[in-house]
């Protein structure tokens, strides 16, 4: 085989044929071609196969570059994170150099990054030394937090330096990211905070000092109240223990065989006795308003009759003084209506008394009209028209002032203190009404007023006026309690004209001695007496004797105190000296027809009697919360919140003697008395316990007053839950 046969069937061997020749040893010619085409035919698969791992090289490339793209866009965001960081940034190498950091470290410091770049992390602090302390603690603990620092800037910045390491894929430490955390406004903040504090301790300090001074003046004023009080008591007593005897003999020598000029003196005795009560029961008025202890009784009675009575007082004056009394009384006013008739009274006197001292000529209108109905309550108008002198414009505005009167010479031609109107307005308003005067000079004067009063389906109680004697009483027998002779003369005398029989004992001790060896049918207790006054003897009475015998106080001193001491200890009623004989003769009767004792210690008694008297007051509460109804009820809630438990405590302190207890439950109680009107009395048996208790004195000195005690809390609390109810409704 020649040579170029040989390399001619290698290319075909190569190509995957064996080659084909002829007889001659020469390669026919289709078979050449058809090589060639498979040649061909590799070559091009081989290209295409370059093509191939070409195109996957591109998509490589591609995803590479995508990739580098991502990682680009996501440390440009946490770049801008960082940027956006208002407190400096730093990384810093183990070495303590910074090797990056944020615009908020470039404008803290000052310097440009390029400044920045390489230089110890430490040299921007006020302390060097404890900066580099804490990017040392990073490196050995791996991070640190709220590490105080001061930046070294124009403000002198402090830092709150908090910081962690970073470490490669195997966790080869790289460096540190610090941030420094501004806390200049949280600095200023608490120190304005630590100066609020000084200050609101300065403030409560000084509060404090204030409200000592306060309560040491309240106390001062307190105390000066008290005196006046009792210089008020006193000088009521003194004066009105002569005056009984002067005008009780006065009236009882007018009814003697007299002659015309006998008459006349005695008359004028009579008259100038009358006018010295009425000053001092204007001045004891004045006084029990200013220390807020004026009282309303709560009582049913005829306002009609009532009134007609009254006004019959002035018929004799006007008829002298030739004017004529005109009465208008709006006959829709209920019958019976609820109310303090005595009060009423005291009002329309002195307003009726200065219509006839200024008047001369003319009438005297006294009209009475409704001027509003309600379910429970009539508002009622008042009204009082004279023909007098008349009212300057100017004197208006203070007619109702203590001692003002109309003109400097209105006392010297006419009289008078100038207190009648002063009281008239305190008494108005401190029932909740309105008073006012129109007037003209020369032509007269109107005072009007408005009260209101309860509607009720009761009977009117027995109204004091003039009485015959009803002979089916002639055989009473009294025992009279009195220390002073002239006054035992004037009783014996006026119940000798009553017809009853009367025995006489000179204080308390005695006529407990008579009392157990007689018996009567009412007591005239007077109080101020030696050796035994009239409070011990009605508490040895109702508690030592366990009688139930009416017993009325004779008493020269009639404040508040000493009324509502009366009913502590078990008085049933009181008369004030001088003696009124129709009024004595009225309440012994009173008394003796209908024995109901309002203060015993028998529970069915006290409940039965409690539909007619209220244990409370809100006259009081009213005044002290400015009639704010929320305040009220809050008061009154804490009230009924409190007091219960206070019961349950004082009665099982004193079952089981717990002295010490039952003196700590009773002191609890007794503030609350006056904020709710609970009489003052009952606060005197709550005192009266406290001493029993600290002495530790028998059970049985105590069991009736703990007993009293326990009922009239729970009367008012039951009286006030009614109130708190109201209250509740009309706030809405």
């Amino acid at each position: 085989m020649t040579k170029e046969k040989k390399t001619q069937q290698d290319k075909l061997i190569n190509a995957g044929k064996e080659p084909s020749v002829n007889k001659n040893g020469k390669v026919k010619e289709a078979d050449k071609l058809d090589n060639e085409l498979l040649l061909k035919k590799k070559e091009k698969g081989k290209r295409a196969a370059d093509l191939i791992i070409a195109n996957k090289e591109l998509l490589f490339q591609k995803k590479e570059k995508g990739k580098r793209e991502t990682e680009l866009r996501v440390a440009n965001y946490a770049r801008s994170l960082i940027e956006a960081s208002l407190d400096p940034l730093f990384t810093i190498s183990p070495a303590g150099k910074i090797t990056d950091m944020n615009n908020a470290s470039v404008n803290i410091t000052g310097k440009s990054r390029a400044e920045l770049l390489g230089t110890d992390f430490s040299d921007y602090f006020t302390e060097p030394d404890k900066a580099h302390e804490s990017y040392k603690e990073v490196f050995s603990k791996g991070f640190v937090a709220d590490y105080p620092l001061t930046i070294l800037d124009g403000e002198l910045t402090e830092v709150l330096f908090n910081g962690s390491v970073y470490k490669d894929d195997i966790g080869n430490v790289l460096g540190a990211v610090v941030v420094a955390r501004v806390i200049t406004e949280q600095k200023r903040i608490e120190k304005e905070l630590t100066e609020a504090i000084v200050f609101a301790e300065l403030a409560t300090e000084i509060a404090e000092v204030a409200k000592n001074k306060a309560e040491k003046a309240t106390e001062i004023a307190e105390d000066a109240v008290k005196a006046k009080q009792q210089f008020l008591s006193n000088m009521s007593h003194e004066i009105r223990t002569p005056m009984n005897a002067i005008i009780g003999f006065t009236k009882v020598v007018l009814k003697t065989d007299l002659s015309v000029k006998q008459k006349e003196y005695l008359s004028a005795i009579k008259i100038s006795g009358d006018a010295l009560i009425v000053l001092i029961n204007d001045i004891l008025d004045l006084a029990k308003v200013d220390a807020g202890k004026m009282t309303f009784e709560q009582t049913p009675f005829k306002m009609a009759s009532s009134l007609s009575a009254m006004l019959q007082l002035f018929e004799t004056k006007i008829q002298e003084k030739n004017l004529e009394l005109v009465k208008e009384y709006d006959s829709r006013i209920p019958e019976v209506l609820i109310g303090d008739p005595v009060r009423l009274h005291q009002i329309i006197l002195n307003l009726v008394s200065n219509a006839v001292k200024f008047t001369t000529k003319g009438k005297i209108t006294v009209s009475v009209r409704l001027l509003h109905e309600e379910e429970e309550k009539v508002i009622i108008e008042f009204a009082v028209k004279d023909t007098g002198i008349g009212i300057s414009a100017n004197k208006i505005e203070t007619i109702f002032e203590n001692f003002q009167q109309a003109s400097s010479g209105t006392s010297r031609l006419y009289g008078g203190t100038g207190l009648g109107l002063a009281i008239v307005k305190q008494l108005v308003e401190s029932q909740g009404g309105s008073i006012s005067v129109k007037s003209k000079m020369d032509e007269g004067s109107t005072f009007s007023f408005t009260l209101s009063f309860q509607k009720t389906n009761e009977e009117a109680e027995l109204e004091v006026g003039t009485q015959e004697i009803d002979n089916e009483f002639k055989n009473i027998k009294v025992l009279v309690v009195e220390d002073i002779a002239l006054n035992q003369l004037l009783m014996k005398t006026l119940l000798d004209d009553f017809g009853f029989e009367r025995d006489i004992a000179a204080n308390g001790k005695l006529a407990i001695e008579k009392l157990n060896s007689k018996s009567y049918d009412i007591i005239l207790m007077d109080l101020q007496m030696p050796e035994m006054n009239g409070f011990e003897a009605t508490e040895y009475i109702r508690n030592t004797l366990k009688s139930n015998i009416p017993i009325i106080a004779l008493t020269a001193d009639v404040t508040t105190v000493d009324l509502e001491k009366c009913k502590a200890v078990g008085m049933n009623d009181y008369i004030a000296k001088p003696v009124d004989e129709r009024v004595l003769y009225s309440k012994i009767l009173g008394l003796i027809k209908k024995p109901v004792i309002k203060f015993l210690k028998n529970k069915t008694t006290e409940i039965a009697e409690s539909k007619k008297e209220r244990c409370i007051n809100m006259d009081y509460l009213i005044k002290r919360t400015k009639s704010n109804p929320v305040l009220m009820a809050e008061m009154i809630s804490l009230y009924l919140e409190q007091t219960p438990p206070l019961i349950s405590a004082m009665k099982k302190s004193f079952q089981e003697k717990d002295w010490k207890l039952l003196h700590a439950s009773v002191h609890k109680m007794i503030p609350s008395f006056s904020i709710m009107g609970i009489g003052a009395g009952f606060e005197t048996i709550a005192k009266k316990i406290q001493e029993y208790a600290q002495a530790q004195l028998p059970v049985d000195e105590m069991h009736e007053l703990v007993s009293q005690l326990e009922y009239v809390c729970l009367q008012a609390c039951k009286e006030l839950e009614e109130e708190l109810i109201t209250i509740k409704n009309n706030y809405k």
